[in-house]
């Protein structure tokens, strides 16, 4: 996987959280790991839950869906464990995000010319908007941005990535992801640069 995604995977951990056992969301989605969200008792009991060092049987998994869905929405996740509370494995929640962010990467690429030619950091701000958004809503709600990313006009870019719901933490963190972009497109043109002004002090020399 490429650097960036595993690069993706942190910050989506650290922005979402991520909780082993079932929560409400701030919308009353039942929800676990980074933001995985359960539609219904059945999407449980097809994760390797366990409980109390063992496999959580299917029962197991179905009762406390249903147990977490009678209680308030949008509470501090340790409001939703319980003693019975089945729990993903870690590496089953780093899977799931890293097989999201894959297909998520993939479909950005297919809808913006240019995705493979972008610095990293302005692909960490597409996939975080892509993660909270969904791709169709980034490309639906910021297409002012989108054209922007496509000139390489950075500060436009940042200007135009605020989204409502996100911490102001996180709108910052994405803003200075594409105001990068300018830092490493001037590197890219200095490079250049000395890399032509070398090959003509070659031809010189070597006369050709």
């Amino acid at each position: 996987m490429a650097m960036y995604l595993d690069e993706s995977l942190a910050k989506l951990k650290e922005f979402e959280g991520c909780v082993p056992w079932m929560y409400r969301d701030t919308v009353g989605s039942v929800t676990v790991g980074v933001g995985l969200m359960l539609p219904d008792a059945g999407a449980a009991q097809g994760l390797p839950f366990s409980l109390q060092d063992r496999t959580a049987t299917a029962e197991e998994i179905a009762a406390d869906f249903k147990r977490v869905m009678q209680l308030p929405s949008a509470r501090e996740a340790a409001y939703y464990k319980a003693v019975t509370s089945p729990e993903l494995p870690q590496e089953t929640i780093d899977a799931k995000l890293r097989a999201v962010l894959v297909e998520f990467d993939g479909e950005i690429r297919a809808k913006l010319k240019g995705y493979d030619s972008l610095p990293d950091d302005v692909k960490l701000a597409l996939l975080d908007m892509a993660y909270n958004l969904g791709p169709a809503g980034l490309f639906r709600e910021y297409p002012k941005m989108l054209a922007a990313v496509k000139a390489g006009a950075w500060a436009q870019a940042a200007a135009e990535s605020v989204r409502n719901g996100p911490s102001a933490a996180r709108n910052s963190w994405t803003r200075a992801m594409f105001l990068s972009g300018a830092v490493v497109a001037t590197m890219r043109a200095e490079a250049e640069g000395w890399t032509k002004r070398i090959g003509r002090r070659i031809r010189r020399i070597f006369g050709r």
